[in-house]
């Protein structure tokens, strides 16, 4: 199988399946008092140790993923106002009812103007969430300006940085932000543990209550061998030279003139091309491409199992009809060329045949 949906999941890495089944070996709860139990402890403080060396920030709560810490975070906000931008992931919509919404331009870059203008229509400071890399176009978002107008009104900022590490030089503390999302299989960790970080240690709202784990604000035994195998991974990924990713990205655009290649005119991330296949639907284009053994998706893997029109390409003024023609291919750590050529040819394929029934 040729795999370029790395957004949905990031295959696993060598580092972190090692790491994670070493640990594995071990027996006990990291709760517990003995040797056993002080073992696994300090694996996992050593691994939350080095996920803050490498992203910054103060203090750090493990989760079972990017859906709980994006929750989590929102949570904080208590009674005080939400904004969230209208490209977030589905479990920031969702986190909190009737958030209020600021919209992005047609490039899918947040709109600033409009940002400030709402936040300063609010009489209370409240939590701004942002997310840094958009996990369908690629596109980075200015999170220092966001930061900079949120924090001026005296607002809280969040930002779900899961498709920006390894791919994106930055820190909690170089964003400027109060909260950071992490999701450990998004960078080539284990499935099932993600984290927030809290940039000071201040406390928030707790989800789950149990035995007073990760500093009373999640409980539940911590799942020792995932959490060292997301460290490996975090670590792998901030150190990895993903150059060779943009003259992939490039190579699809080049090979494709015909096709809509959302954000292109916008900062990016190298490793995500969101690509519309004139009056060609993307769900037959999913159907052609895995009989072909060639996985790529139609949007966010959490919602994609549904077909309905991407609410992020929507928000970038795209219509339903074209946003019904889009599909995303995703790349990272195990791509290669030879991958990208087998996806071109038969992308060729697919709207050749289009075109020539068109023709007939």
């Amino acid at each position: 199988m040729i795999y370029l949906d790395y957004n949905a999941s990031v295959p696993l890495r060598s580092a972190a399946k090692e790491a994670l089944l070493k640990t594995l070996a071990f027996v006990g709860n990291p709760s517990s008092p003995h040797q056993a139990g002080r073992h696994l402890r300090s694996l996992v403080e050593e691994a939350r140790t080095e996920i803050l060396k490498g992203l910054g920030g103060k203090r750090l709560v493990f989760t079972s993923g990017g859906t709980e810490a994006n929750v989590l975070a929102l949570s904080s906000a208590k009674e005080t106002p939400v904004i969230v931008s209208s490209i977030e992931h589905e479990s920031v919509l969702k986190a909190v009812e009737a958030p209020y919404t600021v919209p992005v331009l047609r490039t899918g870059v947040i709109d600033l103007e409009a940002l400030e203008k709402l936040l300063t229509s609010f009489e209370r400071p409240g939590l701004l969430s942002v997310m840094l890399v958009n996990n369908e176009t690629g596109v980075i978002q200015p999170m220092k300006e966001v930061a900079r107008l949120a924090h001026a009104k005296r607002w809280k900022v969040h930002t779900d940085v899961s498709q920006a590490i390894g791919h994106l030089p930055f820190s909690c503390e170089d964003l400027d932000v109060d909260m950071m999302t992490l999701s450990s299989h998004k960078c080539g960790g284990p499935v099932g543990v993600g984290a927030l970080i809290l940039r000071e240690a201040g406390h928030v709202m707790p989800l789950i209550r149990g035995g007073g784990q990760e500093y009373g604000i999640r409980g539940g035994t911590l799942a020792a061998p995932l959490i060292v195998g997301f460290a490996a991974a975090v670590n792998e990924a901030i150190g990895e030279d993903m150059s060779s990713l943009k003259k992939l990205q490039q190579k699809i655009e080049k090979a494709l003139p015909d096709a809509i290649m959302y954000g292109k005119e916008s900062p990016r991330t190298a490793h995500v091309a969101c690509i519309g296949m004139p009056m060609v639907s993307s769900d037959l284009q999913l159907m052609a491409f895995d009989l072909k053994g060639i996985a790529v998706s139609a949007g966010a893997a959490c919602s994609s199992g549904t077909m309905k029109s991407s609410h992020v390409l929507a928000a970038m003024g795209v219509s339903a009809l074209e946003a019904g023609c889009a599909i995303r291919v995703s790349m990272g750590w195990n791509t290669q060329s030879s991958d990208i050529d087998a996806f071109i040819d038969e992308w060729n394929i697919i709207y050749g045949a289009r075109r020539l029934k068109e023709a007939s």
